[in-house]
């Protein structure tokens, strides 16, 4: 459409061109919740900048300049996995010569190691093991704690949490409880992949369904444990799919309000069955960051995962709708074995000068966001 054809719609300082996102322009600036329809609307838009003025000024208006991070160790204990997703590049089946599993040392060692900046968190998650027994991820979790007894452990995603009760022949609840016992604090949100059914039963047939996933999710939120939500786009799913699985995530929030963070991943289909698909553009990533942040009107924050984005992706992301760049991660695997070609990890340095380069102000936060100040090597939380 040419310059002259655009008809603009203004209220305050919110132009777009296309027609459609006049109603949910309204509904924003209002501060009125969004419907199906809206969420589509966004999806379809050509105007992809009014997409994300609309969700810059949402996040303005929750979080400021603030842009959040945190000093962080992901820990992958194995990678040998019953599961034969077609989304995964990171699990090998038992007697694969490329599979692995840290034996507990080894995998205390791994969390000391790799850089001299205290860490506030470890992001644990791995394969579904067909031999390991719940209790060596009790163990596993005892042992950090142990020596590392201010770091925050989140653990274990909603898929591994029903998988580690089947196995234990336990509830969840039995299981979150036991975990929590051992010293888990949260969860991460991986392993939600997309809910609806028609494309999980493709790209991931071996995981439990969304509602199980929804349903684990609940149950450790009413016991108090706060976790993040995820959703995997980019591969075979579409907008309709999309808006189904965001409101279900909104849904549950209204009712827990245990969800902390939503997290958009890019598909990576490098090293899968679906390595015929292709990588998703820019364009795509930003707009998913703008749309989660305006349709889930209930999640504190929303996260531009640098390591699946790239940073400079992720940067711009910061003016987008996302208030948070993770961590400085650290030997991060599973997307890493589907070709990401980002760094394995950032340091501080590296997170504020992205951050401060987009025109915002570096936080760093704990786990549950709370501020963290730093003296030399240690941290002091401001709870």
């Amino acid at each position: 459409m040419g310059a002259s054809a655009r008809a603009d719609f203004r209220t305050a300082d919110f132009r777009t061109y296309d027609r459609r996102l006049e109603p949910v322009a309204g509904k924003v600036l209002a501060q009125e919740r969004l419907d199906e329809a809206d969420a589509l609307a966004l999806y379809a838009s050509p105007d992809v900048l009014a997409v994300g003025w609309l969700a810059n000024h949402v996040r303005e208006r929750l979080h400021g300049d603030v842009t959040y991070f945190n000093v962080n160790r992901h820990i992958n204990p194995t990678n040998v996995c019953v599961a034969a997703c077609k989304l995964c590049a990171f699990g090998r089946k038992k007697g694969d010569p490329a599979g692995y599993t840290m034996g507990l040392e080894e995998a205390w060692q791994t969390a000391a190691s790799g850089y001299s900046e205290a860490v506030t968190e470890f992001h644990i998650v791995g394969g579904l093991h067909p031999d390991l027994p719940f209790e060596f991820f009790l163990d596993l979790v005892r042992g950090l704690k142990k020596r590392f007894p201010r770091v925050h452990i989140k653990a274990f995603t909603m898929v591994e949490i029903a998988y580690l009760a089947r196995r234990a022949k336990l509830s969840v609840e039995q299981t979150l409880l036991k975990l929590r016992e051992a010293g888990v604090d949260s969860m991460p949100g991986g392993g939600a992949e997309i809910f609806a059914p028609r494309v999980r039963a493709i790209i991931c047939d071996h995981k439990i369904h969304g509602e199980e996933w929804l349903e684990t999710a609940r149950t450790a939120h009413r016991l108090g444990f706060k976790s993040n939500a995820t959703m995997l786009y980019g591969h075979i799913e579409n907008d309709p799919d999309r808006v189904d699985h965001l409101l279900k995530l909104r849904a549950l929030q209204d009712e827990t309000g245990g969800f902390q963070t939503f997290i958009p991943l890019a598909f990576h289909p490098q090293n899968t069955p679906l390595d015929h698909l292709p990588v998703t553009t820019g364009l795509t990533d930003i707009r998913q960051i703008a749309v989660s942040r305006l349709v889930l009107d209930n999640f504190p924050h929303i996260k531009a995962y640098w390591q699946m984005l790239t940073p400079k992706i992720a940067q711009i992301a910061l003016r987008f709708g996302a208030d948070d760049l993770d961590g400085t991660v650290i030997e991060e695997k599973i997307y890493h074995d589907a070709g990401a070609t980002t760094p394995q990890g950032l340091t501080r340095r590296e997170l504020c000068r992205l951050i401060t380069e987009a025109g915002r102000v570096p936080v760093e936060r704990d786990t549950l966001y709370h501020a963290v100040t730093r003296t030399e090597d240690s941290f002091v939380v401001a709870v």
